[in-house]
Order: structure tokens, then C-alpha cells, then sequence
């Protein structure tokens, strides 16, 4: 049996959610907003409101792709102008979407000890700008397209660790799990009995914003930011 790891840094790889704890997404596309309609009066919380009900219909396609279709939904409900230009525009704005103020510094911090990886449901194109905003810090890669389905799949779970294994001999109990969204990542992952760390960017927020509502699940370790993570790490945690 191996035994269970008592510190942050007796963990090996660091499987992390593709997009909530290190790109804004949120800010992106509220950006993209602002962009497209300069002239509306839809309110941040509306617009992620929408958003996020939109993202938890049955008819979803792979992300973000799927923004195109949100689009269409959302602009409707809020009075928005809605064409295929504009919704492709919601897609595309992916690109421009920033890193959080420590991201970057963070990780940097962080592979000095780990393997990073992604466990993305964002699409591989979409992935390679993610990396790049980033400054390149993941040693692995995997994209919903990859795993040929979306988080919380229990299938997801299961392709990536067999990913970590084959490439570095990791075992599921040398690895955590580190996500913002409690309802694609951090449910599933205590289910399937892999040590988990929360990422709470929304921290002291009423509401959820983009991030699909779920029950709360209390992780294994809690953070408000990926910073947070690095120095507990570097306190030896």
C-alpha cells in the first residue's frame, strides 16, 4: 500500500484544471462584452448569470466552441445583438483571455518541485493559447479532445491517469488535483478518491459567475489563490 502524503510537496504531478484557477475567463469575456456592445447596460453579474445557465444546458458542444452557441442564448435573454459574427467573436476572444495577476509567477514556482499538467475541458486549440499566456509551464498537455469527453466525466479521470502513469509511473496517490470549479473537479475528484486542492477565486463573491452551481464539496486543501499554493509549498505544508 502507499502511503498517504502528509505534505503539499510529497505530491509528484500536479494535474490542474485547465482554465478557473489560472486564466480569468471570466474577465475575458466580460472584456469581450464591453468590446462588441460598448453601448449595453447588461450588468456583469447578468451577463455571467446567463452565461452560466446557458453552459449547463444538455445540448452543449465541445468548449470553446460552445461559446458560439452560449452566445446565441445569452444575447437574446439580455437584449444583446446576436449574429453569427458576433458569436464567433465570443469564441474567438479566447485568445485574448489573461492569465490572474499571479498565475504565472506561480507556476513558475510550482514546476520547480512538479509536474504540471492540464485537465482541461477547453478544446487542444483553444489549450495552446491558454500554455502561451501562461509562459509554457505544463509538462503535459490534455484537452477535452483528448479525452474525448468533459469533466465531470468520471472518464476524463481515468484517461489522465493513465496519461500520468505511462509517462512518469505516477500513481493516483502521488498526485492532487487543483481546481477552481467545485462542480466539474473538485465533486468528482473526492469521489473517485483523489486528493484534492480548491482554488477559490471567487473568494468573498455572492455568487458563483460563470462557474456552474453545484453542492459543496470540502477539499483536501483550500486556497484563494494559486500564489496561496506556491508559498504553502515552499513553507514545506
Amino acid at each position: 500500500l502507499e502511503e498517504t502524503p502528509m505534505t503539499l510537496g510529497d505530491f509528484k504531478g500536479r494535474p490542474f484544471d485547465g482554465v478557473g484557477p489560472r486564466i480569468d475567463f471570466e474577465g475575458g469575456m466580460l472584456a469581450y462584452l464591453r468590446q462588441a456592445v460598448p453601448g449595453s447596460d447588461v450588468t456583469d453579474e447578468q451577463f455571467l448569470a446567463a452565461y452560466r445557465a446557458a453552459r449547463k444546458s444538455p445540448d452543449t458542444d465541445w468548449y470553446p466552441n460552445d461559446l458560439v452557441r452560449c452566445w446565441h442564448v445569452v444575447a437574446p435573454q439580455l437584449g444583446l445583438p446576436d449574429s453569427d459574427a458576433l458569436a464567433e467573436g465570443f469564441r474567438d476572444s479566447v485568445a485574448q483571455w489573461p492569465a490572474f495577476p499571479d498565475s504565472i509567477e506561480a507556476l513558475a514556482r510550482l514546476r520547480k518541485h512538479f509536474k504540471l499538467v492540464t485537465m482541461t475541458n477547453a478544446q487542444t486549440w483553444a489549450l495552446q493559447h491558454f500554455q502561451k499566456t501562461l509562459g509554457s509551464p505544463f509538462d503535459l498537455l490534455l484537452a477535452c479532445d483528448d479525452a474525448l469527453c468533459e469533466k465531470p466525466d468520471a472518464r476524463y479521470f481515468a484517461y489522465a491517469r493513465g496519461r500520468f502513469e505511462g509517462a512518469w509511473g505516477y500513481k493516483q496517490a502521488n498526485n492532487l488535483h487543483v481546481a477552481q470549479s467545485q462542480y466539474h473537479d473538485i465533486g468528482i475528484s473526492k469521489k473517485l478518491g483523489i486528493t484534492t486542492c480548491w482554488i477559490e477565486r471567487r473568494h468573498g463573491l455572492a455568487s458563483s459567475g460563470g462557474t456552474i452551481e453545484s453542492e459543496h464539496t470540502v477539499p483536501d486543501y483550500h486556497f484563494h489563490t494559486l500564489a496561496q499554493l506556491a508559498d504553502a509549498v515552499d513553507a514545506g505544508q
